[in-house]
């Protein structure tokens, strides 16, 4: 049987977040196998107690004695977050170049689990072979250190992974876009190039890091008291940008946050960051007055524990705010986020603070490309065909359209778990389907999505809880009322509800012989539903409900 070039996506493709991208070459019964990024996504209000959210890697798990390796684009949780949950089923090599891997390090650090001979350092511009795939790292420019395109060269043809990336001509920190590299490729031939979609739906170009540094020192130049400026701390060109406005306004700087401090030593390890004036530490910070002080801090999309919302809720051990303040969200406001942000936001206007954000001024440009940016790449690369990743369906859709315009060959749409064979065939097709899903992290455990517990706590956050403890004497006669407990029900009064409960009880027990043991799972059974029918007439509610019957 002849070679065959697969792409599979596992994560990402109909979504943003949660990358996972595999690659495959060889005969059928041999194919070798690689892993491109590795992400997490954060769950939402919908999944009570749930952080985050990775792809399930069963299918890979499966052909584990045949993967090379996992290569990392960039160290965006979205790319890398998930490494430390799916790698310990895989303990295969780790390809990252240095400030990813100084990121990847301190997360298996926190696990306590010693990475240090699987992961593997690749230089920048450099190229890797993993026998079939030679991976060329080719400079990208994006919001977050070291971005990566990879070049997968294979003995049937080339494949350009494009990560995350857009077209900035001032990146400010790190290394321009390598536009010439690019160019090169596209002349040697790109059977099919994977590309993010993100702002597909954006027209123009995406825009620079130094337009914002310029616009953020104007407005950090007319403010008088104290600068709160909040954003992700990956993006090391915007932290670099504050330490720039702080000097260049006469400020200082602290760093609020243990992403902030991560991101900031991870950066300084790598050799960026040598420039900048040092950051003082917040409990310092306090004893100067507020128009010499800007802080930089997590938060930016009003994470409940972020350090921006503890600041607002005034529980921040080392940062006050006071009117006449102003916070700058540097940063974009991600859909699914507006309603927390906006709550943030209307808090801080209420204590009189000026809030300044990509809706009233120009604070932040995205990490990836809009439609210009696209046209750029489509014209360096010229690929034969274009798979879109790195959005939702309706940006990958859109993304099909905008290659059609740009007279690209052949496109193929995906969604997670499809099997496209790049080669051979006529054209680039989905030709089979991989079992894939979601992992939730729920504690320190991996569950499947429609695990017990995530189904138990859904219920408990719509309905309540009500506990029931019957006490029993050796006679077989009730001993005294039964014990209510109850959780999450809207009670008012709570004797009446408490009387009328156990008045239900008692009628339904004496219906029962309390020493027939074998009649025990009736008894238990026939109070549950006695009890959730009375709540729900008193309430509203029909909680879940748990029966104890205690011999004494």
């Amino acid at each position: 049987m002849k070679e065959e070039l697969l792409f599979c996506p596992l994560g990402g493709s109909g979504e943003i977040g949660m990358n996972m991208n595999l690659f495959a070459y060889g005969k059928p019964s041999e194919q070798k196998w690689i892993i491109v990024d590795i992400g997490v996504t954060f769950a939402d209000d919908t999944v009570p107690g749930i952080d985050l959210i990775y792809p399930d890697p069963g299918f890979i798990i499966d052909k584990k004695d045949d993967l090379l390796g996992i290569v990392l684009t960039h160290a965006h949780e979205d790319h890398i977050g998930a490494i430390v949950h799916i790698w310990p089923k895989l303990k295969c090599k780790i390809y990252a170049t240095p400030f990813t891997a100084v990121l990847i390090s301190e997360k298996f650090k926190e696990k306590k689990i010693d990475i240090n001979s699987y992961l593997k350092i690749v230089e920048l511009n450099s190229t890797l072979n993993l026998e079939p795939f030679s991976i060329e790292f080719i400079t990208m420019t994006h919001s977050i250190l070291e971005p990566n395109g990879l070049k997968i060269q294979t003995p049937v043809g080339n494949i350009l992974h494009t990560g995350d990336w857009k077209v900035d001509p001032n990146p400010l920190i790190g290394g321009d876009i390598d536009a010439k590299r690019l160019k090169e490729i596209g002349k040697e031939g790109v059977l099919a190039m994977i590309c993010d979609s993100t702002n597909v739906f954006s027209l123009g170009k995406t825009g620079s890091e130094l337009d914002v540094r310029k616009s953020l020192v104007n407005i950090m130049s007319r403010l008088k008291k104290k600068i709160i400026v909040t954003s992700f701390a990956s993006n090391v060109a915007r932290m670099e940008t504050v330490f720039h406005c702080a000097k260049q306004t006469g400020r200082n700087i602290s760093l609020v946050g243990r992403s902030m401090h991560r991101i900031f030593k991870a950066a300084r390890k790598c050799g960026y960051l040598k420039n900048v004036i040092e950051p003082i530490d917040p409990r310092e910070a306090k004893n100067l007055s507020s128009e010499k002080i800007v802080y930089l801090c997590t938060g930016s999309q009003g994470e409940p524990m972020g350090a921006m919302m503890r600041i607002a809720k005034f529980t921040h051990p080392d940062v006050v705010i006071e009117k006449g303040d102003a916070v700058i969200f540097s940063s974009k406001i991600i859909p699914g986020n507006e309603k927390k942000l906006y709550k943030l936001h209307n808090q801080l206007v209420k204590e009189g603070l000026e809030v300044i954000s990509e809706e009233n001024e120009f604070v932040h440009v995205s990490g990836h490309p809009n439609r210009e940016d696209l046209k750029e790449m489509y014209d360096w690369v010229k690929p034969k065909c274009i798979i879109p990743v790195h959005g939702e369906h309706r940006h990958m859709i859109e993304h099909i359209n905008f290659a059609k315009e740009m007279q690209v060959p052949n496109s193929v749409l995906v969604e997670n778990g499809d099997i496209v064979k790049l080669y051979p065939g006529l054209k680039p097709e989905v030709y089979d389907k991989a079992p894939s899903g979601k992992l939730y992290v729920d504690g320190n455990i991996s569950v499947e999505e429609d695990a017990q517990s995530i189904k138990e706590r859904k219920n408990l956050s719509s309905y309540g809880f009500l506990d029931v403890t019957i006490l029993i004497n050796s006679d077989g006669s009730l001993h005294d009322k039964p014990i209510l407990t109850y959780v999450g029900l809207p009670v008012i009064e709570n004797d009446d509800f408490k009387y009328g409960l156990e008045e239900e009880i008692s009628k339904t027990t004496k219906t029962f012989s309390l020493n027939n043991k074998k009649q025990q799972i009736n008894i238990i059974d026939t109070i549950k539903v006695v009890c959730k029918k009375y709540s729900k007439e008193k309430t509203g509610k029909k909680p879940i409900t748990n029966v104890n019957l205690v011999r004494i």
